[in-house]
């Protein structure tokens, strides 16, 4: 089953124990804050400020990861656990998953000899001994929990029928991008949170394959064409150079 974290941004109070957690879990230098730090090759998972809302960002694991997609030495691949994994030793550096993660967290360790990515991993390593991520364990009033996708859906859900006056109407990561294993809840419009709000339902490594796919037809089309006009041009100088005898 695929495990997931729902993020309920009504319940954070910004304390940054999650922050402090996903450090000392992955050997992490820790910052002198721990609220409004930007997301590095130190820091996986932030909290930041949004007016009075307090909203948490790291990668968003999803369903149909573009940025394993497009590495091309397998450096990224999505467990059927729900994490999206990364090997440092395959990794070559080009840093197209950077580029192609539609929610930007993928970081880049620019101040050592032989860089990396960075990004969560939601905390594999403790899922495979049975222990939930760092982040939702220290986390005092729940603002993360873990579980499966499924029961957290359904738990996010039932908040939003029990409460429909203190939450926006929507489940975020459900469908986006064809859905993520970090889903979010928000009293307010996700846009107002940072979180980008134009992406495709589709998952985007399906968008690229619809292009792709077609690839072979054009390039057989454009050899017909071509080869039209090759037999076009060769029958104009045959007229014409008869036409001369």
């Amino acid at each position: 089953m695929s495990k997931s974290i729902l993020v309920d941004t009504t319940r954070c109070i910004g304390c940054g124990a999650c922050v402090a957690a996903c450090k000392e879990a992955n050997g992490l230098p820790p910052s002198d804050s721990l609220l409004d730090l930007q997301l590095s090759a130190d820091t996986l998972n932030v909290v930041q400020t949004h007016g009075s809302i307090f909203v948490r960002r790291f990668c968003m694991h999803c369903q149909d990861p573009t940025c394993a997609s497009v590495c091309p030495v397998g450096a990224l691949r999505k467990t059927a656990a729900g994490p999206v994994v990364y090997d440092p030793d395959r990794c070559m550096g080009c840093r197209y998953c950077m580029m192609a993660c539609p929610f930007g967290i993928p970081r880049y360790e620019w101040k050592v000899a032989l860089p990396k990515v960075k990004k969560c991993t939601m905390c594999a390593p403790r899922q495979a001994k049975g222990q939930q991520p760092a982040c939702t364990e220290v986390c005092p009033v729940q603002a993360g929990i873990f579980g499966e996708r499924t029961d957290l859906l359904s738990e996010a859900e039932k908040r939003l029928r029990e409460e429909p006056a203190k939450y926006f109407q929507r489940v975020y990561g459900k469908e986006e991008v064809g859905g993520t294993s970090v889903l979010y809840l928000s009293a307010v419009p996700f846009g107002q949170l940072g979180l980008p709000t134009n992406l495709p339902l589709d998952p985007l490594p399906l968008l690229t394959y619809r292009v792709l796919s077609k690839i072979p037809n054009l390039v057989m089309l454009g050899g017909v064409l071509l080869g039209g006009i090759w037999w076009i041009t060769s029958r104009r100088e045959d007229v014409a150079k008869a036409e001369k005898e």
